[in-house]
């Protein structure tokens, strides 16, 4: 699997996640309940010492990890793009947070998410992507599904969110040829 790529989009710039990225601003997204509401991130405190080891396994098991800047407006880092490789199956699954409020409601998931998915499809020669989210999560669900990705399966009652069973959906993309 190769090491994540800077990657360009029109908005954006995706790079590899680096020291300079991890800063109590992160960290406090993380602890944020609005920000992760439908992560299972809601359910612990984070520190900085605890992210700087989650970074550091990313990096050892060789899954890709980009932090999300804008260019224009430049509003900086604006969240981050993960993703979980199984290359035995030659697949991964994708997550991301969008923590700075100010870059919310404007597509710039979708457009990460896009670009991220893209180049494991095209550059690391994957031949699937995943994604899932509590389907309470719309904007997420429409993240995925503008993004090119189709229903997957779903898991009934998965997660607890305000004391309410919620369902975790799953989607999914192949390279060509892959279906």
């Amino acid at each position: 699997m190769p090491a994540a790529e800077p990657i360009e989009t029109a908005r954006l710039r995706l790079e590899p996640f680096g020291e300079a990225h991890l800063t109590e601003i992160y960290v406090a997204w993380l602890n944020d309940p609005e920000i992760v509401r439908y992560s299972e991130q809601r359910h612990r405190r984070h520190n900085l010492e605890g992210s700087r080891l989650w970074v550091q396994s990313m990096r050892a098991g060789g899954h890709p990890l980009w932090a999300i800047e804008a260019k224009n407006p430049p509003l900086g880092h604006i969240g981050n793009i993960a993703a979980y490789v199984d290359a035995p199956n030659r697949l991964a699954d994708v997550s991301i947070l969008i923590g700075a409020r100010a870059a919310w409601g404007k597509g710039l998931g979708a457009e990460a998410w896009r670009a991220a998915c893209d180049w494991l499809l095209d550059c690391a020669l994957l031949r699937k992507v995943t994604g899932g989210t509590m389907a309470a999560n719309r904007a997420m669900v429409r993240v995925m599904e503008r993004t090119g990705m189709r229903p997957d399966g779903m898991r009934a009652g998965q997660f607890l969110l305000d004391g309410e069973a919620v369902d975790l959906v799953h989607y999914a993309r192949f390279a060509p040829n892959q279906s």
